[in-house]
C-alpha cells in the first residue's frame, strides 16, 4: 500500500511537472503567436480570394469551350436583343445627360483659361476613352445583369437546370454560352452609341445653351479623335462584357450553394452580389486596362 501510494505520488508529481512544462512552452510560444496571427489571417484571406477568383475563371473557360456550337445562333440573337436592344433607351438617356453635364462643367472650367475652343476635344476624349465604356457597362450590369442572375438563379432553385442534366442537355451550352457571346457583341455597340449621343449632349449643352462656337466644337472633335482612342474604348467594352456576363451567370448558376440563404432569399442575395461585384470589378479592371493601353 505504501509502495502504491509512493508510486501514485511520483506519478502525480511527474504529471504536474509535465503540465508545468507544457504551460511554460505555451507561454514561450505566446509572443510568437501574437506576431504570426496577423500574417496567418492575411494568408487565409488571400487563399480564400484566390479560390473565389479561380472558380469563376474555370466557369468562364468551360462556357467558352461551348461557344458557337450548332443551334446556338437563335439563342445568341435572343440574348443580343435582351441585353443590347432593350438597353438602348436607358443608354441613350444616360449618355445624353452625361454629355450635357460634361459639356457644362468643361465649358466653365475652360473659360477660366481662355481655352473654351477645346471643349469638343475634351468632351469627345473623355467619353470615348473613359466614361463611355464604364458607364455603359455599369448600366447594363444594373439592368440586364441583375435580370440574368435572377433568371438563372430561379432556374437553379426550381431544379430546371437539374432537369436539363437529366435530359443530357449541357446547361453551360444552353444557358451560359449564349449570354456571354451576346454580351461581347452588345457591349461595344452600346458603347459606340453612348459615345455618339454623349458628344451630341455636349454639343447641346456647350454650343446651343452656353454659346460656344459650333464649328470649333465639331472641328475639335474631328481633329482630336484618333482610331486608337476608339479601339481602346472598344477593348475596355469587351473586357467589361466578359466580366459582367461571367459574374452574373456564375452568381445565378450557383445560387443554391450560398451559405447565407436558400430558396428565394438566395436568388435575391445572388442578384445583389452580382451587381455589386460587377461594378467593383468594372472600376478595378478599368484602371488595369487603362494602364496597359496608355
Amino acid at each position: 500500500m505504501i509502495l502504491e501510494q509512493a508510486l501514485a505520488g511520483d506519478a502525480l508529481m511527474d504529471y504536474n511537472s509535465d503540465n508545468r512544462d507544457i504551460d511554460a512552452g505555451k507561454a514561450e510560444r505566446q509572443p510568437f503567436r501574437l506576431l504570426t496571427t496577423p500574417f496567418a489571417a492575411v494568408g487565409r484571406a488571400a487563399i480564400r480570394w484566390v479560390g473565389n477568383l479561380g472558380a469563376p475563371a474555370i466557369f468562364l473557360f468551360l462556357a467558352s469551350l461551348r461557344t458557337l456550337r450548332p443551334k446556338q445562333l437563335s439563342k445568341v440573337v435572343q440574348q443580343v436583343y435582351y441585353i443590347g436592344a432593350r438597353s438602348m433607351m436607358i443608354i441613350m438617356l444616360v449618355s445624353f445627360f452625361t454629355g450635357m453635364v460634361l459639356g457644362l462643367q468643361s465649358y466653365h472650367a475652360l473659360v477660366k483659361f481662355g481655352a473654351q475652343g477645346a471643349l469638343g476635344a475634351l468632351v469627345a476624349l473623355t467619353l470615348v476613352r473613359e466614361l463611355g465604356p464604364v458607364l455603359t457597362a455599369i448600366m447594363i450590369a444594373a439592368r440586364a445583369g441583375s435580370a440574368i442572375t435572377a433568371e438563372i438563379g430561379i432556374q437553379r432553385i426550381s431544379e430546371q437546370i437539374d432537369a436539363l442534366d437529366t435530359m443530357r442537355i449541357d446547361p453551360l451550352r444552353y444557358l451560359i454560352s449564349p449570354r456571354i457571346t451576346a454580351a461581347i457583341i452588345s457591349f461595344p455597340l452600346l458603347t459606340a452609341m453612348f459615345d455618339i449621343i454623349g458628344i451630341i449632349g455636349g454639343y447641346v449643352s456647350g454650343v446651343l445653351i452656353l454659346g460656344a462656337n459650333a464649328g470649333t466644337y465639331v472641328y475639335r472633335v474631328q481633329a482630336t479623335m484618333e482610331m486608337k482612342d476608339v479601339t481602346d474604348g472598344f477593348i475596355k467594352a469587351i473586357v467589361f462584357a466578359v466580366i459582367v456576363s461571367t459574374v452574373c451567370c456564375y452568381q445565378g448558376y450557383f445560387a443554391h450553394m450560398r451559405a447565407d440563404g436558400h430558396g428565394a432569399k438566395a436568388v435575391g442575395l445572388s442578384t445583389t452580389s452580382a451587381v455589386v461585384i460587377s461594378c467593383v470589378l468594372i472600376l478595378v479592371s478599368d484602371y488595369i486596362v487603362t494602364s496597359l493601353l496608355i
